[in-house]
């Protein structure tokens, strides 16, 4: 338990200093990890994979970047295996005892090479699952409908892209084409046509999952932690960034204050002309908005029309 707390820890690290865009110190945070020795299940709950990979690309410095690659490498083959190499240790174990002859050990050799020639490895294929607990949330799903329709399949291929906008889905080991089909598909279903409004949901999922500013977005669908129904049917607020949507928050808040203060109390004057119904009938409001060195923000409503507007 301790392990996972640190290895956690230090991923939570590297997370940040991706989101900073500098990654000074890294290359001590990655020596800590290559001194842990790493397990199947402390890969799986902390995702520190996703945390180094993403350092790998966003540091210039080569050492980090070579150290990177290796602890990747590392896991990956911890991750094919399916455990944290006990068992080849037991299998050596038996090869060496003295109890098994010669020509034991040449049978299994040989059962072992036609194994391998049987199923031969797709170390490239993007299905090769290098997480067991993620590939399994798309294996429930059924296969979305083989489509004929040049539309369909135009859109398809786009979001194929954005998928792929990052090396995240090798990482994690999803079939993009796959989950493109699903949200497309997920998508028709709902216009039944290929329709404006339909272009319009396809062209916004897109360029969201492009969106290079946004990259956690692209990780959680692909980590399935936002199903093809979420992603499907998400509004363009709920799919922004984290940044994107306190600047939202903020100048919502701003919007309400400022509507509220030029309506409640203030001083009648003829001093302000009315844009719209060019009437000196207004009520103004000083509020001091800004540091004390700047001047006050003036608030000003038209007793006539209502149009409220800020002088500043």
């Amino acid at each position: 338990m301790a392990k996972n707390q640190e290895v956690e820890r230090i991923a939570k690290k590297l997370d940040k200093m991706v989101q900073k865009k500098n990654t000074d110190g890294a290359i001590d945070l990655l020596r800590e990890l290559k001194n842990i020795k790493m397990s199947l299940e402390t890969l799986q709950s902390t995702r520190v994979g996703m945390s180094v990979n993403a350092v790998r690309k966003q540091s210039s410095d080569e050492e980090v970047q070579t150290l990177a690659k290796s602890l990747i490498k590392s896991w990956k083959k911890l991750l094919a295996d399916g455990s944290d190499g006990k068992g080849e240790e037991k299998e050596k174990k038996k090869e060496g005892s003295p109890v098994r002859s010669s020509s034991t050990s040449k049978d299994s050799g040989s059962s072992e090479k036609s194994k391998k020639s049987e199923s031969p490895p797709t170390p490239t294929s993007p299905t090769t699952p290098t997480t067991p607990t993620f590939t399994s949330r798309f294996t429930s799903f059924p296969p979305a409908p083989v489509t004929t329709d040049n539309v369909r399949t135009k859109c398809r291929e786009l979001l194929v892209a954005a998928l792929q906008t990052d090396d995240d889905y090798k990482t994690i080991g999803v079939d993009c084409e796959h989950l493109a089909a699903q949200i497309e598909d997920l998508i028709y279903q709902e216009f039944k046509s290929t329709d404006m409004k339909y272009k319009s949901r396809l062209r916004s999922r897109i360029s969201n999952l492009k969106d290079q500013k946004n990259p956690d977005l692209r990780r959680n669908v692909l980590c399935g932690n936002i199903s093809p129904e979420r992603i499907a049917t998400m509004s363009a607020e709920e799919m922004a960034s984290a940044e994107l949507k306190q600047i939202r928050e903020a100048l919502t808040k701003e919007s309400i204050r400022e509507h509220q203060l030029s309506k409640v109390g203030g001083t009648e004057t003829d001093m302000f002309i009315c844009s719209k119904c060019h009437s000196k009938n207004c009520t103004y409001t000083q509020v001091q908005t800004r540091s004390a060195d700047e001047p006050m923000t003036t608030f000003v409503l038209c007793n006539g029309c209502g149009n409220r507007w800020k002088f500043c």
